[in-house]
């Protein structure tokens, strides 16, 4: 049985672009080879931090919505922990009205993005 998610994650902004795509493809797969499936990705890219990290003032900015069996998230956390590309990171498990509102949220962006 697999449960739904969404993590947030804030990458190293002296990171190239593509070590960024490096970092993000690496998650992917890690989802996707451990019985997960991505239900949505988003980019929201460089951002100011509310407060410095490792003297750093800002991150890029990812999050990913995705099912995967529970057993594996602490594995999938490791991999977060383990990454010094990484400066934070935050899971958490969607109930039925979590996932209603990604489901919104995703519609909402989805339009914005048409009227563009």
């Amino acid at each position: 049985m697999s449960n739904h998610y969404e993590t947030v994650f804030i990458l190293n902004p002296v990171l190239s672009e593509d070590q960024v795509k490096e970092a993000v493809k690496k998650y992917e797969e890690f989802i996707v080879n451990n019985g997960g499936e991505i239900v949505s990705y988003e980019n929201w890219g460089l951002k100011k931090l509310a407060y410095p990290i490792e003297n750093k003032k800002s991150g890029f900015y990812h999050l990913f919505e995705f099912t995967m069996p529970a057993e594996t998230v602490a594995a999938f956390e490791t991999e977060f922990r383990r990454d010094e590309r990484v400066m934070r990171f935050l899971t958490v498990s969607l109930d039925k009205y979590g996932i209603a509102y990604a489901v919104q949220r995703r519609e909402k962006l989805k339009q914005k993005s048409q009227n563009a």
